[in-house]
């Protein structure tokens, strides 16, 4: 059985939704037809693992968005409605995302960010209140 883990180091978010659509759309058409083959135990432990994936991963590529939001001169008000949370909301994510990267090797097969970078993305950050 592919793990979360394992599947995240091997597939794109592309190719993890691609995947993903085709087992649930068979999941979903083989309740009311006979045609259609169900599931197998394996694809459908494989089917939660890809969503954990893809959650994964767009969890990293919303932060990406955020630091170019804030890169682009968006305040932390404007990404907060994009993101539909408030300012300190999603100013607080943003920063328990840069704590995490901080870590340099995050074990899952990434590299974090080394201290030069780290500073770089709290500047950038700057607090809830900036414009």
């Amino acid at each position: 059985m592919a793990t979360p883990d394992e599947l995240d180091k091997t597939l794109t978010l592309r190719a993890a939704v691609s995947r993903y659509d085709d087992l649930r759309a068979r999941d979903a058409f083989a309740e009311g037809d006979a045609d259609v083959t169900a599931l197998t135990k394996a694809e459908a432990l494989e089917l939660l693992a890809l969503g954990e994936v893809i959650a994964r991963k767009a969890r990293y590529g919303r932060q990406l968005a955020v630091r170019s939001a804030r890169r682009a001169g968006a305040s932390w008000s404007q990404i907060g409605v994009a993101v539909g949370t408030s300012k300190q909301t999603a100013w607080e994510t943003h920063n328990r995302w840069i704590d995490e990267q901080a870590r340099t090797d995050l074990g899952d097969g990434h590299m974090g960010m080394g201290e030069a970078e780290v500073a770089e993305e709290r500047s950038l950050a700057g607090s809830p209140d900036d414009a």
